[in-house]
């Protein structure tokens, strides 16, 4: 309804204006290039609207004309970035599906007809990374880091490179490469951290580290690390205190109060440990002092003391009264550790070694070494993240670099 009263509206405005101009009054005569003419007002009025429609009509189709290669251009580049859409996603679903060689195909084409865009240029590295083609990726990750707006993006993808190339001190430079191109970035914090511990700078993952259950570790390999003997006490004591049962951490603090003459303190700190988590090395570091045997075992007595069901009790007992020529105590206390249900190698192994001491049944050591063959593992570090398992304690696991990992445990 409302267009036909618009239309009706115009229709009665044209043939208003069309009455207007046909009662103007009086006529118009000229003369041009030696013809003359004559004609009425409206006429005249209505050539000169003919005349304007026409030019108008010229104007607009040299325009047009003119225009026709921009027109062009402007076409064909729709083209472009079109089918330059289409193989980005393409190249996207083929990364996303694992497909390496549709995916650089795609990337390729992109690349083509979009030209070397930051986005381009990343796709291009991912899809070459997917192929193993790391010489290609470096190559786009490279262009990329010399694009201001872009250089982190390409300095991450050469980091990763150099990371699985394992070159430690390339990815290190990169690193801070990236840091300064793009300051505290989320993702940078943890990796340099983790090229921190590749690298066994543990003052440098000490201070990158997040606040957590490796703190203490990393603190005790920084310690076991730095060359000044008091900022080496300082960090032990530092270990020491986030963790009192880290072995590795106690000895640490213990050595360095024992330099200093305090042997009560760091007889304190081991015999605390004890008695939450005993450990073979603890005993070492507690009798190294002591030479006699009879005054070894009972320094043992007194550790031992701090957690006295504990197999490793039992055992140190064992050994050190079986060094001392206490055969019968031996017995005992390895009886103690045999009902508390310990079968491990070294457990066996000192039964025969008390067995041939009392020399009452040859065929008790044969067999205690027998148990030994068939018996279950000894502890060892364990490592909570991938489970392997190493005879020496260590702040990250060799295998997975992941710190604070390894515990004491049988496995």
């Amino acid at each position: 309804m409302g267009r036909v009263l618009k239309a009706i509206a115009l229709a009665i405005l044209v043939g208003w204006g069309a009455w207007r101009i046909a009662a103007l009054p009086g006529r118009i005569a000229g003369e041009f290039a030696g013809y003359s003419f004559e004609t009425s007002t409206p006429v005249a009025v209505l050539s000169l609207f003919a005349l304007f429609v026409v030019l108008y009509t010229l104007f607009r189709l040299l325009a047009a004309i003119l225009r026709l290669p921009t027109l062009g251009s402007r076409w064909q580049m729709a083209r472009r970035r079109q089918g330059g859409d289409v193989a980005v996603t393409r190249a996207l679903v083929a990364i996303a599906a694992g497909d390496a060689n549709p995916a650089r195909r795609e990337a390729h084409k992109a690349r083509k007809l979009l030209g070397d865009t930051p986005q381009t240029l990343l796709l291009a590295a991912e899809a070459a990374r997917l192929a193993n083609r790391d010489d290609e990726a470096e190559t786009a990750f490279r262009a990329l880091a010399a694009m201001p707006d872009a250089a982190l993006l390409g300095y991450r993808g050469l980091y990763r490179l150099a990371m699985a190339r394992e070159a430690w001190g390339e990815a290190a430079t990169l690193a801070s490469e990236a840091e300064r191109a793009h300051p505290g970035a989320n993702w940078l914090r943890p990796e340099r951290s983790r090229l921190a511990i590749r690298a066994g700078n543990w003052a440098a993952a000490l201070e990158l580290a997040e606040p957590g259950s490796a703190k203490a570790a990393l603190t005790t390999a920084a310690a076991l690390a730095e060359p000044d003997p008091r900022q080496a006490a300082v960090r032990a004591r530092q270990a020491w205190r986030l963790d009192p049962a880290l072995t590795p951490a106690v000895l640490a603090y213990a050595e360095s109060q024992r330099a200093q003459g305090h042997e009560s303190v760091a007889q304190s700190a081991v015999r605390h440990a004890w008695s939450v988590a005993p450990h073979p090395d603890l005993a070492t570091f507690a009798l190294g002092p002591v030479t006699d045997v009879l005054a070894r075992a009972k320094a043992a007595q007194k550790l031992a003391g701090a957690n006295p069901e504990h197999a490793e009790s039992r055992l140190l007992l064992a050994r050190t009264s079986l060094d001392a020529g206490l055969v019968g105590e031996a017995r005992h206390q390895a009886e103690a550790a045999l009902a508390s249900g310990i079968d491990q190698r070294r457990f066996h192994l000192l039964l025969a070694d008390i067995a041939d001491a009392e020399h009452l049944d040859p065929e008790a050591a044969r067999t205690a070494l027998r148990h030994a063959a068939d018996g279950g593992p000894d502890p060892a570090w364990h490592c909570d993240n991938c489970h392997a398992a190493y005879p020496a304690w260590h702040a990250a696991c060799p295998a997975c670099a992941t710190p604070g990992s390894l515990r004491w445990t049988v496995g």
